[in-house]
């Protein structure tokens, strides 16, 4: 049975006051920025296909704009992440070991299967086979990026550790720079007929993942070393907190400007994307947390980690996939309708692991307090 806290909550339960002016409304503001997208790229298409059509570098694929506010983005939430933390994971390591074995011998195969039995089969009389191939691709790519920068929001709203929750993304950061690109290789060819060049893969590894996390690690060090720890999480990471809000918002405007004509024009696809995205989320989400469970995970870590193992990087993957096909393509299609149910899905995901908190009995000290 949970017990109040301190503000006379129950672990778990945040009032609106707890909640940041941009998490009490983050529906709403994905909302307004999907909608807002789709008119920018319905009634101005000179030019969304002007910034479009602007490149990382000649024949790279990779959109300037959409890779200036990646980082913006995730520089700061790579600050966060403190990689001197994984030493104490020793101490309790079922959590994290579930985690990555969800995120990464599960769920981009999983994913791979799921997608091409209904894409390959099931949708075969609605969709020709160069549309399941690239539809095949995009959830791949979704599939393979564990999320990074949401996950800090679904664990406080599940009342997660928060130092359990920044090794479990911190770790699945690292696996990333090294694991993505064969695993996409190789599930995107083996599921469909398309190939996909290792090169253009790396480029978005170094564009999205290398990069951000240099800087980000580079600039932590930097911090701490002139202002101190307590000074750098206190003052300067919440100085941040705006900027990597509007970075997102506006990513989220340019992803779905980029894709107004498909969102419009093939509603029922858009439909039928979101089946195996809703089954994969939900089977993987619900075996992480029965994982957890099984072997006795605490909630606080075991609620991050059903979310971390359902939720995804759709910055990376919409990012590689324009890199990969092109902004318009149906790969990037599929990205993008994951971005479109991300946030009502895991706030879902949310909701059910509050309310099955009493399935977690037993409730050691938190990792930060265990680290010490």
């Amino acid at each position: 049975m949970s017990t109040p806290n301190s503000s006379g909550l129950r672990a778990g339960e945040h009032s609106a006051a707890d909640l940041g002016f941009f998490e009490r409304f983050l529906s709403a503001w994905v909302g307004l920025c999907m909608i807002s997208g789709v008119l920018l790229g319905r009634f101005f298409p000179d030019m969304t296909r002007l910034v479009r059509n602007l490149e990382f570098g000649k024949g790279s694929q990779i959109n300037l704009p959409i890779a200036i506010f990646i980082w913006l983005m995730i520089i700061p939430m790579m600050m966060k992440v403190d990689f001197t933390a994984i030493r104490a994971v020793g101490k309790r390591p079922a959590g994290v070991l579930i985690t990555l074995f969800v995120n990464w011998l599960v769920k981009p195969f999983s994913m791979a299967l799921i997608a091409w039995l209904f894409f390959r089969h099931i949708f075969s009389p609605w969709i020709s086979a160069l549309e399941a191939d690239q539809y095949i691709a995009g959830t791949i790519i979704l599939a393979a990026a564990p999320c990074t920068a949401m996950v800090f929001v679904w664990s406080y709203l599940t009342d997660g550790d928060p130092a359990y929750t920044l090794v479990q993304v911190s770790l699945n950061d690292l696996i990333m720079l090294f694991l993505f690109a064969p695993i996409v290789r190789f599930l995107v060819s083996g599921a469909s007929s398309l190939s996909v060049p290792f090169a253009v893969l790396f480029q978005s590894v170094l564009a999205f993942i290398v990069i951000p996390l240099v800087i980000g690690a580079a600039l932590r060090a930097l911090f701490i070393h002139r202002k101190g720890k307590d000074y750098f999480e206190s003052v300067i990471l919440p100085r941040f907190s705006p900027v990597t809000i509007l970075a997102l918002l506006v990513t989220l405007v340019l992803i779905f400007a980029f894709q107004a004509d498909n969102l419009t024009g093939k509603f029922l696809h858009v439909l039928l994307i979101a089946v195996p995205l809703l089954l994969q989320v939900y089977f993987n989400s619900a075996l992480a947390y029965g994982l957890m469970r099984f072997f006795r995970v605490e909630h606080r870590v075991a609620a991050p980690g059903a979310l971390i193992g359902a939720s995804n990087f759709f910055e990376l993957a919409v990012a590689t996939s324009i890199a990969l096909f092109g902004a318009g393509s149906g790969a990037a299609l599929a990205t993008v309708v994951g971005v479109l149910i991300e946030v009502p899905v895991m706030l879902s995901v949310c909701r059910v692991c509050n309310r099955t908190r009493h399935w977690f009995a037993w409730s050691p000290a938190p990792l930060s307090e265990t680290s010490n």
